[in-house]
Protein backbone atom coordinates (compact mmCIF):
# COMPACT_ATOMS: atom_id res chain seq x y z
CA UNK A 1 0.00 0.00 0.00
CA UNK A 2 1.59 3.30 -0.61
CA UNK A 3 1.45 6.07 1.34
CA UNK A 4 1.27 8.96 -0.98
CA UNK A 5 -2.84 9.13 -1.75
CA UNK A 6 -3.61 12.01 -3.38
CA UNK A 7 -7.21 13.50 -2.62
CA UNK A 8 -8.92 12.80 -6.02
CA UNK A 9 -7.90 9.04 -5.44
CA UNK A 10 -9.57 9.06 -1.95
CA UNK A 11 -12.81 10.90 -3.42
CA UNK A 12 -12.78 7.98 -6.39
CA UNK A 13 -12.68 4.95 -3.68
CA UNK A 14 -15.26 6.56 -1.43
CA UNK A 15 -17.61 7.38 -4.43
CA UNK A 16 -16.67 3.84 -6.15
CA UNK A 17 -17.32 2.23 -2.69
CA UNK A 18 -20.21 4.19 -2.20
CA UNK A 19 -21.71 2.94 -5.34
CA UNK A 20 -20.80 -0.72 -4.61
CA UNK A 21 -21.76 -0.91 -1.02
CA UNK A 22 -25.88 -0.74 -2.33
CA UNK A 23 -25.10 -4.05 -3.20
CA UNK A 24 -27.74 -4.17 -6.45
CA UNK A 25 -24.59 -5.45 -8.66
CA UNK A 26 -21.41 -7.98 -8.19
CA UNK A 27 -18.35 -5.73 -7.11
CA UNK A 28 -16.36 -6.93 -9.85
CA UNK A 29 -19.19 -5.61 -12.57
CA UNK A 30 -19.51 -2.45 -10.73
CA UNK A 31 -15.58 -1.71 -10.27
CA UNK A 32 -15.20 -2.41 -14.03
CA UNK A 33 -18.13 0.21 -15.00
CA UNK A 34 -16.37 2.78 -13.05
CA UNK A 35 -13.31 2.59 -14.69
CA UNK A 36 -14.75 2.55 -18.07
CA UNK A 37 -16.82 5.76 -17.43
CA UNK A 38 -13.34 7.12 -15.89
CA UNK A 39 -10.76 6.25 -18.33
CA UNK A 40 -8.21 8.91 -17.33
CA UNK A 41 -7.31 7.24 -14.48
CA UNK A 42 -4.26 6.43 -14.58
CA UNK A 43 -2.75 2.54 -13.01
CA UNK A 44 -1.47 3.97 -9.80
CA UNK A 45 -5.28 5.70 -9.27
CA UNK A 46 -6.81 2.35 -10.40
CA UNK A 47 -4.57 0.31 -7.88
CA UNK A 48 -5.35 2.26 -4.85
CA UNK A 49 -9.01 2.91 -6.01
CA UNK A 50 -9.72 -0.91 -6.62
CA UNK A 51 -7.80 -1.82 -3.68
CA UNK A 52 -9.44 0.58 -0.99
CA UNK A 53 -12.97 -0.85 -2.25
CA UNK A 54 -12.12 -4.18 -1.71
CA UNK A 55 -10.21 -3.75 1.47
CA UNK A 56 -13.43 -2.15 2.82
CA UNK A 57 -15.40 -5.30 1.63
CA UNK A 58 -13.45 -7.71 3.36
CA UNK A 59 -13.16 -6.00 6.60
CA UNK A 60 -16.87 -4.66 6.72
CA UNK A 61 -18.07 -6.19 9.55
CA UNK A 62 -15.08 -5.13 11.73
CA UNK A 63 -14.82 -1.71 10.47
CA UNK A 64 -18.72 -1.06 11.09
CA UNK A 65 -17.76 -2.30 14.49
CA UNK A 66 -15.57 0.75 14.93
CA UNK A 67 -17.57 3.41 13.35
CA UNK A 68 -20.89 2.39 12.89
CA UNK A 69 -23.62 0.77 10.64
CA UNK A 70 -24.54 4.15 8.95
CA UNK A 71 -21.09 5.42 8.22
CA UNK A 72 -20.69 6.94 5.15
CA UNK A 73 -18.01 5.82 2.49
CA UNK A 74 -15.95 8.21 3.06
CA UNK A 75 -15.22 7.00 6.47
CA UNK A 76 -14.85 3.60 5.59
CA UNK A 77 -11.92 4.09 3.41
CA UNK A 78 -10.16 6.13 6.25
CA UNK A 79 -11.15 3.48 8.77
CA UNK A 80 -9.20 1.04 6.39
CA UNK A 81 -7.07 2.93 5.64
CA UNK A 82 -6.23 3.54 9.04
CA UNK A 83 -7.03 0.43 11.13
CA UNK A 84 -6.49 -2.19 8.19
CA UNK A 85 -3.80 -0.32 6.38
CA UNK A 86 -2.03 0.75 9.60
CA UNK A 87 -1.75 3.95 8.36
CA UNK A 88 -0.42 7.30 10.88
CA UNK A 89 -2.87 10.15 11.99
CA UNK A 90 -0.04 12.16 10.03
CA UNK A 91 0.02 10.19 7.26
CA UNK A 92 -3.72 11.01 6.41
CA UNK A 93 -3.58 14.36 7.53
CA UNK A 94 -3.31 16.17 3.82
CA UNK A 95 -6.28 14.23 3.19
CA UNK A 96 -8.52 15.85 5.56
CA UNK A 97 -10.76 18.26 6.51
CA UNK A 98 -10.76 19.63 10.72
CA UNK A 99 -13.96 17.66 10.93
CA UNK A 100 -12.27 14.42 9.89
CA UNK A 101 -9.49 15.25 11.73
CA UNK A 102 -10.63 14.98 15.05
CA UNK A 103 -12.94 11.92 14.04
CA UNK A 104 -9.79 9.85 12.99
CA UNK A 105 -7.74 11.42 16.20
CA UNK A 106 -10.76 9.50 18.32
CA UNK A 107 -10.84 6.66 16.00
CA UNK A 108 -7.09 6.05 16.49
CA UNK A 109 -7.58 6.54 20.52
CA UNK A 110 -10.61 4.08 20.32
CA UNK A 111 -10.46 0.18 20.98
CA UNK A 112 -12.47 -2.86 19.97
CA UNK A 113 -12.34 -6.04 20.70
CA UNK A 114 -14.32 -8.06 18.35
CA UNK A 115 -16.64 -10.41 19.89
CA UNK A 116 -18.87 -12.94 18.41
CA UNK A 117 -17.77 -15.14 15.43
CA UNK A 118 -19.18 -13.14 12.72
CA UNK A 119 -16.72 -10.31 14.23
CA UNK A 120 -13.70 -12.12 14.18
CA UNK A 121 -14.06 -13.62 11.30
CA UNK A 122 -15.44 -10.63 9.30
CA UNK A 123 -18.35 -12.49 7.98
CA UNK A 124 -22.25 -12.65 8.24
CA UNK A 125 -23.08 -14.56 11.84
CA UNK A 126 -25.24 -17.24 9.91
CA UNK A 127 -22.15 -17.95 7.76
CA UNK A 128 -19.77 -18.28 10.56
CA UNK A 129 -22.08 -20.62 12.20
CA UNK A 130 -22.51 -22.57 9.27
CA UNK A 131 -18.14 -23.17 8.65
CA UNK A 132 -18.30 -24.00 12.36
CA UNK A 133 -21.28 -26.36 12.17
CA UNK A 134 -18.55 -28.34 9.61
CA UNK A 135 -15.41 -27.90 11.91
CA UNK A 136 -13.76 -26.33 14.95
CA UNK A 137 -13.91 -23.03 15.60
CA UNK A 138 -9.61 -22.73 15.24
CA UNK A 139 -9.95 -24.00 11.69
CA UNK A 140 -12.95 -21.48 10.71
CA UNK A 141 -10.84 -18.50 11.87
CA UNK A 142 -8.15 -20.17 9.84
CA UNK A 143 -10.01 -20.46 7.04
CA UNK A 144 -11.49 -17.19 6.86
CA UNK A 145 -8.06 -15.29 7.35
CA UNK A 146 -7.16 -17.09 4.48
CA UNK A 147 -10.62 -15.83 2.80
CA UNK A 148 -9.87 -12.76 3.65
CA UNK A 149 -6.44 -12.45 1.77
CA UNK A 150 -6.39 -10.96 -1.90
CA UNK A 151 -5.68 -13.89 -4.46
CA UNK A 152 -2.92 -14.59 -7.10
CA UNK A 153 -3.23 -15.00 -10.73
CA UNK A 154 -3.82 -18.50 -12.26
CA UNK A 155 -2.75 -18.93 -15.34
CA UNK A 156 -4.16 -22.28 -17.53
CA UNK A 157 -1.89 -22.84 -20.58
CA UNK A 158 -4.05 -23.84 -23.93
CA UNK A 159 -2.42 -27.87 -24.38
CA UNK A 160 -3.27 -27.23 -28.46
CA UNK A 161 -0.69 -24.72 -28.71
CA UNK A 162 1.91 -24.61 -25.80
CA UNK A 163 3.11 -26.21 -23.30
CA UNK A 164 3.93 -24.84 -19.63
CA UNK A 165 7.22 -25.11 -19.50
CA UNK A 166 7.47 -22.83 -22.69
CA UNK A 167 5.08 -20.81 -21.56
CA UNK A 168 6.61 -20.12 -18.59
CA UNK A 169 9.78 -20.02 -20.23
CA UNK A 170 8.42 -16.90 -22.41
CA UNK A 171 6.66 -15.47 -19.33
CA UNK A 172 9.72 -14.62 -17.49
CA UNK A 173 11.50 -13.39 -20.21
CA UNK A 174 9.01 -10.68 -20.34
CA UNK A 175 9.69 -10.02 -16.79
CA UNK A 176 6.49 -11.32 -15.44
CA UNK A 177 7.22 -13.45 -11.95
CA UNK A 178 5.64 -16.29 -12.93
CA UNK A 179 5.32 -20.37 -11.27
CA UNK A 180 4.13 -23.69 -12.28
CA UNK A 181 0.69 -24.56 -10.11
CA UNK A 182 1.62 -27.05 -7.66
CA UNK A 183 -1.60 -29.68 -8.84
CA UNK A 184 -2.69 -29.08 -12.01
CA UNK A 185 -0.24 -29.86 -14.69
CA UNK A 186 -1.33 -27.36 -16.85
CA UNK A 187 -1.66 -24.29 -14.15
CA UNK A 188 0.75 -20.91 -14.18
CA UNK A 189 0.33 -18.82 -11.17
CA UNK A 190 1.55 -14.84 -11.04
CA UNK A 191 0.85 -11.96 -9.50
CA UNK A 192 -2.74 -10.51 -10.02
CA UNK A 193 -1.57 -6.59 -11.05
CA UNK A 194 0.33 -8.91 -13.79
CA UNK A 195 -1.16 -7.09 -16.91
CA UNK A 196 -1.90 -9.86 -19.78
CA UNK A 197 -4.67 -8.46 -21.53
CA UNK A 198 -1.97 -7.78 -24.29
CA UNK A 199 0.22 -10.22 -23.78
CA UNK A 200 0.92 -11.89 -27.38
CA UNK A 201 0.53 -15.39 -25.50
CA UNK A 202 -3.11 -14.41 -24.25
CA UNK A 203 -3.80 -12.39 -27.62
CA UNK A 204 -3.50 -15.90 -29.45
CA UNK A 205 -4.70 -18.00 -26.87
CA UNK A 206 -1.64 -19.66 -25.24
CA UNK A 207 -3.00 -18.73 -21.91
CA UNK A 208 -6.02 -18.31 -20.03
CA UNK A 209 -6.97 -17.03 -16.80
CA UNK A 210 -8.27 -19.60 -14.21
CA UNK A 211 -8.23 -20.73 -11.09
CA UNK A 212 -5.91 -24.09 -10.59
CA UNK A 213 -8.86 -25.31 -8.85
CA UNK A 214 -11.32 -24.96 -11.68
CA UNK A 215 -8.57 -26.50 -13.68
CA UNK A 216 -8.98 -29.72 -11.76
CA UNK A 217 -12.48 -30.12 -12.41
CA UNK A 218 -11.81 -30.36 -15.65
CA UNK A 219 -8.83 -33.17 -15.06
CA UNK A 220 -11.48 -35.07 -13.16
CA UNK A 221 -13.91 -34.59 -15.77
CA UNK A 222 -11.68 -35.88 -18.20
CA UNK A 223 -13.20 -36.17 -21.48
CA UNK A 224 -11.34 -38.10 -24.33
CA UNK A 225 -10.92 -37.66 -28.15
CA UNK A 226 -14.33 -38.16 -30.22
CA UNK A 227 -16.68 -38.40 -27.51
CA UNK A 228 -19.56 -36.29 -26.71
CA UNK A 229 -19.66 -34.11 -23.65
CA UNK A 230 -21.54 -31.63 -22.30
CA UNK A 231 -20.92 -29.07 -19.92
CA UNK A 232 -24.16 -28.30 -18.70
CA UNK A 233 -23.86 -24.99 -16.89
CA UNK A 234 -21.01 -23.11 -19.06
CA UNK A 235 -21.43 -19.75 -17.62
CA UNK A 236 -18.89 -17.55 -19.98
CA UNK A 237 -16.94 -20.38 -20.91
CA UNK A 238 -13.95 -21.14 -18.86
CA UNK A 239 -14.44 -24.94 -18.35
CA UNK A 240 -15.60 -25.47 -21.50
CA UNK A 241 -11.91 -23.98 -23.01
CA UNK A 242 -10.08 -26.70 -20.98
CA UNK A 243 -12.60 -29.16 -21.68
CA UNK A 244 -12.38 -28.51 -25.67
CA UNK A 245 -8.90 -28.32 -25.47
CA UNK A 246 -8.58 -32.01 -23.58
CA UNK A 247 -10.45 -33.25 -26.47
CA UNK A 248 -8.29 -32.01 -28.53
CA UNK A 249 -11.01 -29.95 -30.17
CA UNK A 250 -12.37 -33.31 -31.73
CA UNK A 251 -15.72 -34.72 -30.88
CA UNK A 252 -19.12 -32.73 -29.80
CA UNK A 253 -18.97 -30.51 -27.03
CA UNK A 254 -22.15 -29.10 -25.52
CA UNK A 255 -22.31 -25.42 -23.85
CA UNK A 256 -25.41 -24.86 -22.12
CA UNK A 257 -26.26 -22.40 -20.39
CA UNK A 258 -29.79 -20.14 -19.38
CA UNK A 259 -27.64 -17.18 -20.70
CA UNK A 260 -27.12 -16.31 -24.00
CA UNK A 261 -25.46 -13.10 -23.00
CA UNK A 262 -22.89 -15.50 -21.13
CA UNK A 263 -22.38 -17.86 -24.16
CA UNK A 264 -22.56 -14.86 -26.19
CA UNK A 265 -19.18 -14.02 -24.50
CA UNK A 266 -17.86 -17.20 -24.95
CA UNK A 267 -17.52 -17.24 -28.47
CA UNK A 268 -14.26 -15.18 -29.06
CA UNK A 269 -12.59 -16.92 -26.22
CA UNK A 270 -13.19 -20.24 -28.33
CA UNK A 271 -12.07 -18.67 -31.19
CA UNK A 272 -9.08 -17.24 -29.43
CA UNK A 273 -8.49 -20.64 -28.62
CA UNK A 274 -8.34 -22.91 -31.64
CA UNK A 275 -11.77 -24.61 -30.60
CA UNK A 276 -14.30 -26.23 -33.54
CA UNK A 277 -15.95 -28.85 -31.47
CA UNK A 278 -17.42 -26.40 -29.25
CA UNK A 279 -21.67 -26.20 -29.23
CA UNK A 280 -23.08 -23.44 -27.03
CA UNK A 281 -26.84 -24.25 -26.87
CA UNK A 282 -28.68 -21.44 -24.75
CA UNK A 283 -31.93 -23.11 -22.61
CA UNK A 284 -34.57 -21.96 -20.88
CA UNK A 285 -34.25 -24.35 -17.59
CA UNK A 286 -32.75 -27.59 -16.94
CA UNK A 287 -35.39 -29.76 -18.21
CA UNK A 288 -35.35 -27.82 -22.06
CA UNK A 289 -36.92 -30.38 -24.52
CA UNK A 290 -33.13 -30.02 -26.16
CA UNK A 291 -31.32 -31.34 -23.31
CA UNK A 292 -34.03 -33.97 -23.44
CA UNK A 293 -33.36 -34.76 -26.57
CA UNK A 294 -29.81 -36.52 -25.74
CA UNK A 295 -30.94 -38.12 -22.64
CA UNK A 296 -28.46 -41.13 -22.55
CA UNK A 297 -26.11 -40.45 -25.55
CA UNK A 298 -23.49 -38.77 -23.36
CA UNK A 299 -19.83 -39.77 -22.40
CA UNK A 300 -19.43 -37.01 -19.88
CA UNK A 301 -21.35 -34.67 -18.24
CA UNK A 302 -20.24 -31.53 -15.83
CA UNK A 303 -21.97 -30.06 -13.57
CA UNK A 304 -20.44 -27.00 -12.13
CA UNK A 305 -23.52 -26.04 -10.42
CA UNK A 306 -24.94 -22.66 -9.43
CA UNK A 307 -23.82 -21.85 -5.85
CA UNK A 308 -23.44 -19.68 -3.16
CA UNK A 309 -19.49 -18.83 -4.43
CA UNK A 310 -18.30 -18.75 -0.98
CA UNK A 311 -15.53 -20.47 -2.10
CA UNK A 312 -14.06 -17.47 -4.04
CA UNK A 313 -14.11 -14.66 -1.41
CA UNK A 314 -10.49 -14.29 -1.83
CA UNK A 315 -11.95 -12.56 -5.23
CA UNK A 316 -15.58 -11.75 -4.86
CA UNK A 317 -15.61 -10.69 -0.87
CA UNK A 318 -19.10 -8.50 -1.45
CA UNK A 319 -20.79 -12.04 -1.72
CA UNK A 320 -20.52 -12.44 2.12
CA UNK A 321 -22.74 -9.40 2.28
CA UNK A 322 -24.79 -10.09 -0.83
CA UNK A 323 -25.97 -13.84 -0.39
CA UNK A 324 -28.73 -14.64 2.18
CA UNK A 325 -29.82 -17.53 3.77
CA UNK A 326 -32.87 -17.24 1.60
CA UNK A 327 -31.48 -17.67 -1.21
CA UNK A 328 -29.25 -20.94 -0.11
CA UNK A 329 -32.29 -22.57 0.78
CA UNK A 330 -33.14 -21.93 -2.72
CA UNK A 331 -29.94 -22.90 -4.55
CA UNK A 332 -29.98 -26.10 -2.68
CA UNK A 333 -33.45 -26.72 -4.59
CA UNK A 334 -32.02 -25.71 -7.73
CA UNK A 335 -28.69 -27.58 -7.36
CA UNK A 336 -30.57 -31.01 -6.87
CA UNK A 337 -32.73 -30.36 -9.93
CA UNK A 338 -30.08 -29.50 -12.21
CA UNK A 339 -28.13 -32.50 -11.38
CA UNK A 340 -30.93 -34.97 -11.24
CA UNK A 341 -31.46 -33.20 -15.33
CA UNK A 342 -28.11 -33.57 -15.98
CA UNK A 343 -27.80 -37.21 -15.12
CA UNK A 344 -30.22 -38.17 -17.67
CA UNK A 345 -28.07 -37.50 -20.20
CA UNK A 346 -25.10 -39.79 -19.31
CA UNK A 347 -25.04 -43.02 -20.67
CA UNK A 348 -24.26 -46.10 -19.37
CA UNK A 349 -20.46 -46.06 -18.73
CA UNK A 350 -20.29 -42.60 -19.08
CA UNK A 351 -19.37 -39.97 -16.18
CA UNK A 352 -20.57 -37.11 -14.34
CA UNK A 353 -18.89 -34.95 -12.38
CA UNK A 354 -20.81 -32.56 -9.80
CA UNK A 355 -18.88 -29.15 -8.72
CA UNK A 356 -19.60 -25.66 -7.34
CA UNK A 357 -17.11 -23.22 -5.73
CA UNK A 358 -18.47 -23.81 -2.54
CA UNK A 359 -17.41 -24.46 1.21
CA UNK A 360 -20.72 -25.14 2.84
CA UNK A 361 -22.21 -28.84 3.29
CA UNK A 362 -25.44 -28.47 2.57
CA UNK A 363 -24.45 -27.38 -1.38
CA UNK A 364 -21.78 -29.79 -1.59
CA UNK A 365 -21.83 -33.54 0.33
CA UNK A 366 -25.87 -32.81 0.67
CA UNK A 367 -26.32 -33.02 -2.49
CA UNK A 368 -24.27 -35.74 -3.78
CA UNK A 369 -25.16 -38.03 -0.76
CA UNK A 370 -29.18 -37.49 -1.75
CA UNK A 371 -28.48 -37.81 -5.26
CA UNK A 372 -26.73 -41.05 -4.95
CA UNK A 373 -30.07 -42.37 -3.02
CA UNK A 374 -32.08 -41.27 -4.93
CA UNK A 375 -29.87 -42.55 -8.24
CA UNK A 376 -28.81 -46.34 -7.78
CA UNK A 377 -27.77 -46.17 -11.43
CA UNK A 378 -24.73 -43.75 -10.48
CA UNK A 379 -21.57 -44.66 -8.38
CA UNK A 380 -19.39 -43.16 -6.94
CA UNK A 381 -15.44 -42.55 -8.29
CA UNK A 382 -12.59 -41.61 -6.02
CA UNK A 383 -11.84 -38.38 -7.52
CA UNK A 384 -8.33 -39.31 -6.04
CA UNK A 385 -7.47 -41.95 -8.31
CA UNK A 386 -8.88 -40.37 -11.09
CA UNK A 387 -6.66 -36.99 -10.63
CA UNK A 388 -3.97 -39.09 -10.12
CA UNK A 389 -4.06 -40.57 -13.70
CA UNK A 390 -4.09 -37.16 -14.68
CA UNK A 391 -0.55 -36.80 -13.06
CA UNK A 392 -1.78 -34.69 -10.53
CA UNK A 393 -0.92 -35.76 -6.83
CA UNK A 394 -2.98 -34.94 -4.20
CA UNK A 395 -4.62 -36.50 -1.57
CA UNK A 396 -8.53 -35.79 -1.38
CA UNK A 397 -10.40 -39.03 -0.97
CA UNK A 398 -13.34 -40.06 -2.37
CA UNK A 399 -14.66 -36.22 -2.93
CA UNK A 400 -12.60 -33.14 -3.94
CA UNK A 401 -12.53 -30.85 -1.24
CA UNK A 402 -10.34 -27.55 -1.93
CA UNK A 403 -9.65 -24.33 -0.01
CA UNK A 404 -7.22 -21.39 0.19
CA UNK A 405 -6.07 -22.38 3.62
CA UNK A 406 -5.27 -25.77 2.62
CA UNK A 407 -4.35 -25.78 -1.33
CA UNK A 408 -4.10 -21.66 -2.02
CA UNK A 409 -6.98 -22.39 -4.74
CA UNK A 410 -10.60 -21.35 -4.24
CA UNK A 411 -12.98 -22.80 -2.52
CA UNK A 412 -14.58 -25.80 -4.82
CA UNK A 413 -16.12 -29.02 -4.20
CA UNK A 414 -16.55 -31.85 -6.79
CA UNK A 415 -17.78 -35.83 -6.87
CA UNK A 416 -17.97 -37.93 -9.47
CA UNK A 417 -20.16 -40.66 -10.81
CA UNK A 418 -19.71 -43.38 -13.59
CA UNK A 419 -23.75 -44.40 -14.65
CA UNK A 420 -23.75 -48.78 -14.58
CA UNK A 421 -24.47 -50.90 -17.43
Amino acid sequence: MTTNITSAQLDAAADLLDEVLRFQFPADSVVSGFFRKNRNAGARDRAFIAEAVYGVLRNLRQLRAVVGESTRARKLVLAWLLRVEGLSQRQLAPLLSRGEAEWVGELKASSYQPVSLGERTNLPDWLAERLLAQSDETRVMALASALNRPALLDLRVNPLKIERDAALERLLANGITAQPTPYSPLGIRVDARTALQRHPLFTDGSIEVQDEGSQLLGLLLAPRRSEMVADFCAGAGGKTLLLGALMRSTGRLYAFDVSEKRLQKAKPRLARAGLSNVHPVTIDHENDARIKRLAGKMDRVLVDAPCSGFGTLRRNPDLKWRQTEAALAALTQKQASILAAAARLVKPGGRLVYATCSLLREENDGIVDAFLAAQPQFRPVAAEEILKQAGVALETGERLHLDPLRHNTDGFFAAAFERTA
